[in-house]
């Protein structure tokens, strides 16, 4: 395999995000005709997290090897950094076309099911005669609002604070010093 030293981490992250946002995409496009309630499952959402965490580091670590084996933190930070705006471009687009075009009705049906899903929590933990009707109203229309169109750009906009977060774990994870080069 011939070294590929000149393409740079943003140019590479471009298109593995690309990659991955189509995945994830895929994914729950997959899942929306299965069963859509696992939409807002807590378990779909540590799978999709772990997938994506996974998928990031895979295709860093293919990068690293496509550019001689080796690569600085920084490096590693800016690729990991890229991909993750990239794919999540991607899945906040794919997401607004499921919950605006393809069924805007699922957003009523989604927010139902976790409202359900977290009194069932607050119930097995002897809580739920805490919480006032009021509090369960105001927790429906911020619940309800996340899957409007600027609730998902919004949650985007959030979501790069964290893809910065990450990009430090995934860049310590991807680097690798050349010890070689050590005197």
């Amino acid at each position: 395999m011939e070294l590929q030293e000149n393409i740079s981490p943003s140019k590479a992250a471009l298109n593995f995000g690309l990659i991955i946002g189509l995945v994830m995409v895929t994914l729950t496009f997959i899942i929306y005709f299965i069963n859509y309630t696992f939409l807002v499952a807590a378990w779909y959402g540590f799978a999709v997290f772990a997938l994506f965490f996974g998928m990031v580091i895979y295709f860093g670590i293919q990068y690293r090897k496509d550019i001689g084996g080796f690569m600085t933190f920084g490096t590693a930070f800016q690729f990991a950094f890229v991909t993750l705006i990239v794919s999540g471009l991607i899945t906040t687009f794919g997401n607004i076309l499921l919950y605006q075009v393809i069924n805007p009705e699922l957003s009523e049906i989604l927010v139902k099911v976790q409202l359900e899903n977290m009194m069932d929590l607050l119930d097995n933990f002897g809580a739920s005669d805490s919480l006032s009707s009021e509090q369960i109203k105001d927790m429906r229309v911020d619940m309800e609002d996340a899957f409007t169109i600027g609730g998902q750009v919004s949650s985007f906009g959030i979501s790069l604070f964290i893809y910065a977060i990450l990009s430090l774990i995934l860049g310590a994870i991807i680097k690798k010093r050349d010890k070689s080069t050590d005197f």
